[in-house]
């Protein structure tokens, strides 16, 4: 698995490229979280909420489903988890951590169209909240959220195995 450099936005770059370049440097800090590891360590739960790395990326993938393709009226992949309750933060339903991979990648490409389909002050409605967002609102709440998450998955990766940084080695 490699992670994509998604780097390269101008620092002069419009809103949306640079939040949307924020939030992919998130997620390719997710991914790279992932990588060098067996299928027993990153499913491997290091704290007491049973918090995993391969759990986290399925959550991410759930949520990024939610905010950007939901909320905005797309066409979210039938699940096999339950999104509102802690299934979807464990890797512990018989999936397999290529179909986690998988399954955030489309969640990822999903969210990406709805991106960039929209404009910043486009609004959708999460029926999860009730209250309109806008698309400007959800990437600065998603780069929060998925920052947070690369945050867990820090910790949770020095504990494994002492790797720390938001990049992989080499």
């Amino acid at each position: 698995m490699t992670t994509p450099d998604t780097t390269s936005t101008p620092y002069t770059a419009g809103e949306k490229d640079t939040l949307h370049t924020s939030l992919d440097r998130m997620r390719d800090a997710v991914l790279g979280k992932l990588e060098g590891l067996d299928d027993a360590e990153l499913r491997r739960p290091l704290t007491p909420s049973g918090t995993s790395l391969l759990g986290l990326v399925k959550h991410l993938g759930s949520v990024e489903y939610g905010w950007f393709v939901s909320a905005f009226g797309g066409e979210v992949e039938p699940l096999w988890f339950d999104p509102y309750t802690d299934e979807d933060m464990r890797a512990d339903q018989g999936e397999t951590t290529q179909q986690i991979i998988d399954f955030y990648g489309r969640a990822r490409a999903a969210a990406d169209r709805t991106i960039d389909q929209r404009a910043l002050d486009d609004l959708g409605r999460p029926d999860w909240r009730g209250e309109a967002v806008s698309l400007r609102w959800v990437l600065v709440h998603m780069i929060e959220e998925t920052a947070r998450h690369a945050g867990h998955m820090d910790i949770v990766r020095e504990l494994i195995d002492g790797a720390v940084g938001d990049r992989p080695a080499g």
